[in-house]
């Protein structure tokens, strides 16, 4: 069954990244400064290097297309999910292979994100950006709280559980909350932190995590970013840069660095979280003051 879920990843990822540079020579820019190639060469490297490591894509490519102004808000989710689908796909092959999780309990969870994945993506391409700056800052300082747990051993992130494999009401339980991770997913929200927690609060061992919240990324990011790449609401010109300089800081990551001191960065990504938060609230007030006047 892992065979059978290996190769349909890399059919995913294989396919969407024949969709990503198809839509890019089609709609993309034309006259992108080579200096900005480079940045997202640059942080695609770095983004998917710290994902690997455990740190999460999400909220760091949203602080980074905020602070540089290279995407507007209503592309911040689809960048979390187009962006970063390849890299994703290919940290899923690699932890499949050296954590052992039970199968049901695997592709129940998988399969759950990904029909999350694919609903969620139907909702959030369609609404303003009003209502999406609205639910990220609700959800962020949540996971920002859920990375400062996560780092200091904290609450369900402390508990060890010994389980690989879940049944009965606890299985339900955590195939309805994946599906719901799913759907946050393609809002912008990351996946990672909260998965975790979820597999420590229901006794299973923290490590089965990986391949679990890896591969349900891997399974939701490709369907789901496909309603964003229709709508053309992320960052296209980014997207292809980004996918394969990801794919090498992943293989940094996971064959070369194994790991490295994130701490420090976790708590600044956990601040800059609620400073995004903030800023959510504070563009929707001036924007509706500007309606009133």
């Amino acid at each position: 069954m892992i065979t059978i879920l290996r190769i349909a990843i890399v059919v995913f990822v294989v396919w969407f990244f024949y969709l990503l540079v198809k839509d890019s020579r089609e709609n993309g820019s034309k006259d992108v400064p080579m200096k900005t190639k480079v940045l997202y060469g640059i942080m695609g490297f770095i983004l998917n290097l710290l994902d690997t490591l455990g740190v999460g894509s999400n909220a760091t490519q949203a602080a980074f297309f905020k602070f540089t102004k290279l995407s507007p808000d209503e592309e911040l989710p689809g960048n979390g999910n187009v962006i970063f689908a390849i890299p994703v796909g290919v940290e899923a092959l690699l932890f499949l292979k050296i954590v052992e999780v039970e199968p049901v309990t695997l592709f129940s969870m998988l399969i759950a994100a990904m029909l999350g994945g694919i609903v969620g993506s139907k909702v959030i391409t369609k609404l303003p950006v009003q209502k999406i700056r609205m639910i990220l800052s609700v959800t962020l300082p949540c996971v920002a709280v859920l990375l400062v747990m996560k780092v200091n051993g904290f609450g369900p992130f402390g508990m060890l559980g010994t389980a690989t494999g879940l049944s009965g009401g606890k299985l339900i339980l955590s195939v309805a909350i994946n599906f719901i991770l799913g759907m946050l997913m393609c809002a912008g929200v990351g996946l990672y932190a909260p998965c975790m927690a979820l597999c420590a609060l229901v006794g299973m061992n923290i490590t089965v995590a990986f391949p679990i919240m890896m591969g349900s990324c891997a399974l939701l990011m490709p369907p789901a970013s496909l309603e964003f790449v229709k709508s053309g609401r992320y960052n296209r010109d980014a997207a292809v840069i980004m996918s394969i300089t990801g794919v090498i800081g992943v293989l940094i990551a996971y064959f070369i660095v194994k790991s490295m001191p994130t701490t420090i960065l976790t708590y600044i990504v956990a601040v800059v979280l609620i400073y995004m938060a903030i800023s959510f609230v504070v563009s929707n007030q001036k924007e509706k003051k500007k309606g009133e006047n």
